[in-house]
């Protein structure tokens, strides 16, 4: 029966990349400006978060309604980790061998973006300034050591929802009790 779940997570991660990966897909193909949008990070977020849940909920139901804590965390990070995974493969081929200007154009859109909301909230020029001189030092946006850290604090974050979630999802039974 384990294998059942760990396999529906599985797809479940794998419908999630897909949703996600097409977002990625056709933000690159139609409209550059979205992902420097804050909705689109978090409905990208939320979507992810709910997806989960319902890998979470569905590896109880394939369990008899009864699941450890383990195992509906499990069931949470399958999903997550593949949907985060592969569109993060999928932006770094497009970003950094499909179209590299597209990335250049971005990473300039991102900068703008943050300088713009930083003014907005009244942020002296010396902070501003000091902040593109950190995010020139970064390099790329998309470079794979970006890409790593950024897939490594999505886990982190996600597992904390992952913790919670499971502690709701979590049923025992009282058979085993």
């Amino acid at each position: 029966m384990e294998k059942s779940f760990k396999s529906s997570a599985s797809t479940y991660g794998i419908y999630l990349a897909l949703i996600l990966s097409s977002f990625t897909i056709i933000g690159y193909a139609v409209y550059l400006d979205l992902f420097t949008q804050w909705w689109f990070g978090i409905g990208q977020m939320i979507l992810v978060i709910v997806i989960g849940i319902i890998s979470a909920m569905k590896a109880r139901q394939l369990l008899g309604g009864f699941i450890s804590f383990k195992d509906a965390f499990t069931a949470f990070f399958i999903t997550i980790a593949i949907g985060i995974v592969i569109p993060a493969i999928i932006g770094l081929i497009i970003f950094n061998f499909v179209d590299t200007d597209a990335a250049m154009i971005l990473q300039e859109k991102i900068i703008d973006n943050q300088m713009s909301m930083m003014k907005k909230f009244g942020a002296p020029q010396e902070v501003m300034d000091e902040t593109i001189k950190q995010i020139e030092a970064q390099g790329s946006f998309f470079s794979i050591s970006n890409l790593l850290k950024s897939i490594a604090y999505q886990l982190v974050g996600f597992s904390v929802v992952g913790l919670i979630v499971a502690l709701v999802v979590k049923r025992n039974d009282p058979d085993l009790a």
